[in-house]
């Protein structure tokens, strides 16, 4: 069995530069984009933000983590790379079908994650006020310090050395 490491945080934090990195440092890997999960949607979309999302968002997130737990039992390393806040992580884990996944939180500054999604160029989410809110959601969330980066360095290469190093300490993990 391969093992799977959740990397989250609100939009801005820099989750898909450092996934993409991790994934790429990694034997076997497979990266699964969160995001994506949501694309599939073909009507009827509610902004996953919003509270009238919260049906909508259980679904697609049990679909990404069965699709992300699949790919770990089947040996690959595998980055799961979504907002997968502490508040859906028994949801996400329990349609892992895993016994243990690991777990990081990137909490960069409110300013940080706002100006990386103003900048954005060619994705889906650009809009500073969800980003704001979903931020505060984090922040305010009880997430154990071994399971947080704080304030991370800007050089995403950076933040995955400290991801990495974390894993290989097996600091990160969540019996599900």
């Amino acid at each position: 069995m391969g093992q799977l490491l959740v990397i989250t945080g609100p939009p801005g934090a820099g989750k898909s530069t450092v996934a993409r990195i991790v994934a790429d440092r990694l034997e076997r890997s497979v990266l699964v984009d969160g995001d994506s999960f949501f694309s599939f949607l073909a009507r009827g979309a509610i902004a996953p933000w919003l509270p009238e999302a919260d049906a909508q968002n259980t679904v697609v997130t049990q679909a990404a983590a069965a699709a992300a737990g699949r790919y770990a039992a089947g040996g690959y390393a595998t980055v799961y790379d979504g907002v997968v806040g502490p508040w859906f992580l028994p949801t996400f884990a329990a349609a892992t079908g895993m016994r243990r996944l690991d777990y990081l939180v990137l909490l960069p500054s409110v300013h940080r994650c706002v100006d990386r999604v103003r900048s954005r160029q060619g994705h889906g989410f650009t809009d500073p006020d969800a980003a704001r809110l979903m931020h505060d959601e984090f922040a305010r969330a009880d997430v154990e310090a071994r399971h947080l980066l704080a304030d991370p360095p800007d050089d995403p290469h950076e933040v995955a050395d400290l991801a990495l190093a974390a894993l290989a300490r097996d600091r990160l993990g969540v019996a599900t």
